[in-house]
């Protein structure tokens, strides 16, 4: 139970890093704090409600590692390296992928709503 503690402290610091650090945390955050009650709008199903939220809590997910490989990599080597800028760049690209599966998710969503109220 002590490490289970431990490990939520850890992740709560890491929560707390970002937000003070991170723009595009601090943007995903109240992206995802408005996606909430708008979720309880477009849809009554549950499961979609889930998925709806669930698509941006993984796009977070996905931040928290890019972040951590920009942090890593800026550790090993400050300097501008081109294998480095690789890495980089495919952190973000896999930010951009998700981002983009959450836009068509949420509009998916809501032009189905729009759809159902005519």
């Amino acid at each position: 139970m002590h490490s289970l503690y431990r490990s939520f402290l850890h992740s709560a610091a890491g929560w707390s890093h970002a937000l003070r650090n991170e723009r595009a945390v601090r943007c995903e955050v109240v992206v995802l704090a408005v996606a909430l009650p708008a979720a309880l709008l477009v849809t009554a199903d549950n499961w979609r409600r889930l998925f709806l939220v669930g698509v941006l809590v993984a796009t977070l997910a996905v931040e928290f590692l890019n972040t951590s490989i920009e942090k890593l990599a800026d550790h090993v080597r400050p300097e501008i390296h081109p294998e480095i800028k690789i890495v980089k760049d495919l952190g973000s690209a896999a930010v951009l992928m998700m981002l983009v599966l959450s836009g068509l998710v949420w509009l998916l969503a809501v032009s189905e709503r729009i759809i159902a109220a005519h």
